[in-house]
């Protein structure tokens, strides 16, 4: 049951993954009907069911931060860790500067160019 390839896997809610493992709770088909209908993969099936029987609908929460209703991966940062970042940035930035060269591009296309004609180390 793989994806195709480039796709993006499909992220659940917490209330579909409910749904889904009650559906199998009430049923009588055994995961692998439930793997064939919803297109899920027997181990992640077993696993929120695992999870459901352990902690209730909590153990169905994303542990990584990532949800199907946000589309964002990155989880939410506090102010003090947003100006934790940005003294980083910086101070590296600085870093850069006593040694005698910036950076100039972004990405994969960033270059460090020196600032002087003198050879740096």
């Amino acid at each position: 049951m793989a994806r195709k390839k480039g796709g993006n896997n499909r992220k659940y809610t917490i209330d579909e993954k409910e749904r889904i493992i009650k559906e199998y709770l009430n049923g009588n088909y055994g995961l692998y009907y439930y793997e064939k209908k919803y297109k899920i993969v027997y181990s992640v099936l077993h696993s929120w069911y695992e999870s459901y029987l352990k902690e209730g609908k909590q153990g169905l929460e994303s542990k990584t931060g990532k949800t199907g209703n946000s589309g964002k991966y990155k989880r939410k940062q506090s102010e003090i860790e947003k100006l934790k970042e940005e003294l980083l940035k910086k101070d590296i930035e600085l870093m850069r500067l006593k040694k005698g060269y910036m950076a100039k591009g972004v990405g994969t296309k960033k270059e460090f160019v020196s600032i002087s004609d003198q050879i740096m180390k």
